[in-house]
């Protein structure tokens, strides 16, 4: 992912806060090749539900910082479709490792997000360690070289616009407010397991 306003110049500290269910919108709106969304516990699956229930969609349940592994195996299984992770920044923080084995295996076809206003929010908003920690520079010391902090939303655009290009893997780090999500997605394990297998087409719909 080449971009010169994001490659290095942009931090943390001085990247615009945004809304995450507005970016969310964006993100889905360039999806066109039936590209996979795993959305992480929480507000990031939330907002992906609000934002369209496209069959291509897993919504997280419960099971806090899986996104990431989760989208890496399907990149991994499908290496033809690109896959796009959805996750927060305490969900991250407690699987930092899984950056590594990203990175070591490097799939061309998988792009993280990582939404990060520096709280638990669904749990109470309590701080989270990322003001501390620069995420974008953890995963670079990781080994994936194309991360970026995303400085405004025509720069989320972009950089969302060259990682759907299959150059990855790639990493986009966002400010977030603590704005919550505009709905709550539908609690059925089951039904969105098998709708995502038959959106992966795995299963056929009269399966």
């Amino acid at each position: 992912m080449t971009h010169t306003k994001s490659s290095g110049a942009t931090r943390a500290h001085n990247a615009k806060v945004m809304n995450r269910f507005e970016l969310t919108k964006r993100l889905v709106g360039q999806l066109k090749a039936g590209e996979a969304v795993i959305g992480g516990i929480g507000n990031a699956n939330f907002d992906l539900w609000a934002s369209g229930q496209r069959p291509q969609n897993f919504y997280m349940l419960g099971s806090m910082g899986l996104a990431i592994p989760i989208a890496f195996g399907v990149a991994i299984a499908q290496p033809r479709r690109h896959v796009i992770a959805l996750e927060g920044d305490g969900s991250l923080l407690m699987q930092l490792g899984c950056l590594a084995t990203v990175a070591e295996r490097a799939p061309k076809n998988l792009t993280i997000v990582i939404w990060d206003n520096g709280i638990y929010q669904i749990t109470g908003s309590q701080p989270t360690a990322a003001p501390a920690a620069d995420l974008v520079a953890i995963a670079r010391g990781a080994g994936i070289a194309n991360s970026a902090w995303a400085a405004d939303e025509a720069d989320f655009d972009r950089l969302v616009t060259s990682a759907l290009k299959g150059e990855g893997p790639s990493l986009i780090a966002v400010r977030i407010d603590d704005k919550p999500a505009v709905a709550t997605t539908d609690r059925d394990p089951v039904q969105i397991r098998e709708r995502f297998m038959r959106g992966l087409e795995v299963k056929s719909a009269s399966a």
